[in-house]
Order: structure tokens, then sequence, then C-alpha cells
């Protein structure tokens, strides 16, 4: 396979209302039918009109983005200082909503098309029935990654070219059978094209040329690529898991162990172990596994001790919920 990846110059400044298919076509006509055009998302929310004024500085001006943000959010993700990842509405996780405020007039901010898989599959029809062009049709966006520093370009939407190419149920050469491999393809030509877009120079379309002999159909969509809430392990920034661990703790019920299903002897000594530094000296928690042993209740006239006990139950109470273990309090037999 051989790639080639052409800036297309010329299309100048977007305005609501305007044409994408026609600047496109006459800033590039040697298109050709199999290219995938790779659309920065801003110029198709400029054309779409997806632009809120604000003021221009000041504490209105952030006042104003705070409450586009808030708009423009499903649930917040992570916070630290300036800088607040949410999820969109969309579904993506993006810093500030994916909100910009570049290349656009400082009264402006821009937002993410409502749509971008729509947006893609209106853009690629218009350049089929207007302008006689077969091409796929991928809108971009820049985004932040987990784990590792720096921003590369991500795919929003997409028609005519499959989101992803599965090699799950192939082998390799050694004659390992793959069983994970996934390739977002569509997120690798957006990258590559970023190349020869810039952020600066003012190039917000590149042609990928050599991926595709001839576009599908309109395809899934980049809608395919967003993970769904059940399989996402990572939904909470760290500080925000943390601190959602801790209000549940402080509010945990009292779940007593499935009927039948004992505890699991290492859970609840990895348990014990969580707590054994931060305990009062001279407590200490054993597991007792048979049914018919319990221990005696604290006698204290020191109601300071008794609270202190308190509270270190309810740390070991919440050491084995973290184990997933559920408890509830048995009071002994005493006498009359």
């Amino acid at each position: 396979m051989k790639l080639e990846i052409f800036p297309v110059t010329g299309i100048g400044d977007v305005s609501p209302g305007d044409d994408l298919a026609a600047l496109i076509a006459a800033a590039a006509p040697w298109l050709r039918d199999g290219d995938v055009l790779v659309v920065t998302s801003k110029i198709v929310s400029k054309a779409e009109g997806q632009l809120v004024d604000v003021p221009a500085e000041g504490p209105e001006r952030a006042a104003a983005r705070d409450e586009v943000l808030a708009a423009e959010s499903a649930r917040k993700v992570a916070t630290r200082g300036q800088t607040r990842i949410v999820q969109t509405h969309h579904g993506f996780v993006m810093a500030s909503a994916g909100i910009d405020a570049s290349n656009v007039d400082r009264t402006r901010l821009v937002l993410l098309p409502k749509d971008p898989d729509a947006s893609a599959r209106a853009l690629r029809a218009a350049l089929r029935e207007r302008h006689g062009l077969d091409v796929a049709v991928v809108v971009s966006d820049t985004m932040g990654r987990p784990w590792r520093n720096g921003l590369t370009d991500v795919a929003l939407g997409a028609a005519g070219i499959a989101p992803v190419r599965d090699h799950r149920g192939e082998t390799d050469p050694y004659g390992n059978e793959l069983h994970i491999t996934q390739m977002a393809v569509i997120d690798e030509l957006a990258a590559a094209s970023e190349l020869v877009k810039g952020k600066t120079d003012q190039v917000p379309v590149a042609v990928v040329r050599g991926y595709l002999s001839r576009p599908g159909d309109d395809g899934p969509g980049a809608v395919t690529l967003v993970r769904e809430a059940a399989s996402d392990m990572f939904s909470l920034g760290t500080a925000e898991a943390r601190a959602a661990g801790l209000h549940e703790a402080a509010l945990l019920p009292l779940r007593p162990p499935p009927a039948g299903e004992p505890a699991d002897p290492a859970a609840v000594e990895r348990a014990i172990a969580a707590v054994a530094g931060a305990i009062a000296p001279g407590t200490l928690f054993t597991h007792i596994p048979d049914e018919g042993v319990r221990a005696t209740p604290p006698q204290s006239s020191d109601a300071a001790a008794l609270v202190r006990f308190g509270t270190d139950l309810h740390r070991l109470r919440a050491a084995l919920a973290a184990e997933g273990a559920g408890t509830v309090p048995v009071l002994p037999d005493l006498p009359a």
C-alpha cells in the first residue's frame, strides 16, 4: 500500500451557511474517486453555525465560557486547575467539551458539530451529487490522550469508510490467533492528515490517497469508536474516583454476604492488613470463619475509646467492601 497525503489550500475563512462541498471542490479540483477527505471539525462547525457569542475579555468572558461548557457537557470526568475533562453529549471524552477559541474572532467560541457523523454523510453526499466525486469523509478534531503527553487528531465523524479494521480471528506470521486487535483506522488517518494541515497554517482539509480504491456505503460512522460505559475502566480521573470511593465508604450500607457463600479468607486477610497501620494501638482484628464463635463486644467506660473502636471497625468494613465482601453486625448472646 502506498499512501499519499495532500493539503488542501486556499479554502479561506468559513462562515455560517457556506457550502463546504463547493469550497473544497474549488480548492482541490484534483480530487479523485476513492480519496479520503479529512476535514477539521472547526470549519464544519462554522459552516453549520455552531458558534456562540461571548465577551472578548475579562471575567465576563470566563463566566460565559463556563456556562457554554456546562451546556455542552454530559458529565465531568476530571478537573485539574483550569483544565476540565468532560464527556460531551456525543460521548466524546475531551478537554473543555471541544470548545475552541482559536482561529475565530475573540467574541465567539466554536462548538463541535451537533452530529459529526451526519455532517460527514452530508458533505460526502454533496460532493457526490453536485460535483461527481465519490470520496470518503472523515471529520477530525484534536484531543489529548490518557497516559501520554501531547495532542493528536482523531475522528469525530466518518462516512464512506469503515471506522475499524478488525483483525480478530486472523493469524500472525508466528501462527498466533489475534483476539483483540481492532485498529481505529479513521483515527490513524486523522492523525496522519494533521501532519500537513498544522494548527497555524489555515489548512483545514487534507486528502489521503491510496488507502481506499473505492469508498463503500456511508457505514456506521465514528460513533462506533465511543467506548460504552459498561466497558470503560477509566470513566473518572484519579482524584474524582478516589473522592467517589470515599463518599461511598462514608455511606457504606449493611450488606450481609450471600447465603452459603463465605467470604474469601485471602480477601479478609488483605482487608485486615490494609487497616493494620491505621487502627488504635492494642486493637487487633482476627478472621474467625466459624459462625458459631462470636467475640465479646468491647467493655469500657471510656467513651473516647469506644468511639475510636467504632471508627476502626468502619475502616475494616470499608476495606472489606473494597475487596467485595459485604458486612453486617451480629450481636453476641449476652447473659440476661
